[in-house]
């Protein structure tokens, strides 16, 4: 098992059993599993935790989609100014193409 896995394991454990996740915590449980884990990756994971709820964030889906709209919302209009442009293009060259151009 991965050290990531582990402490993942872990937070939700202690999340689930409602006690707060911190560094000492996760390495207990890590270690009672016979994982090996660096004190320091539990810092971290424990310091990245800290002020989250984890039961919301696994546990709450509707969120997500609702993120990725707005990108996409985004990236949509970008690609209508881009569509906008090229019929632009299209529209000059083809005024050129008919023996209207500036150097005919």
């Amino acid at each position: 098992m991965s050290v990531e896995t582990a402490l993942s394991y872990a937070a939700l454990i202690l999340t689930d059993a409602e006690v707060e996740v911190s560094a000492e915590k996760l390495l207990t449980l890590v270690n009672k599993a016979n994982v090996e884990v660096e004190g320091i990756w539990a810092d971290i994971y424990a310091k990245a935790l800290e002020g989250k709820d984890l039961k919301e964030l696994f546990f709450n889906f509707s969120a997500a989609p609702a993120a990725s709209a707005a990108p996409s919302a985004a990236a949509g209009g970008a690609a209508e100014e881009a569509a906008e442009e090229k019929a632009e293009e299209a529209k000059e060259e083809s005024d050129d193409d008919m023996g209207f151009g500036l150097f005919d």
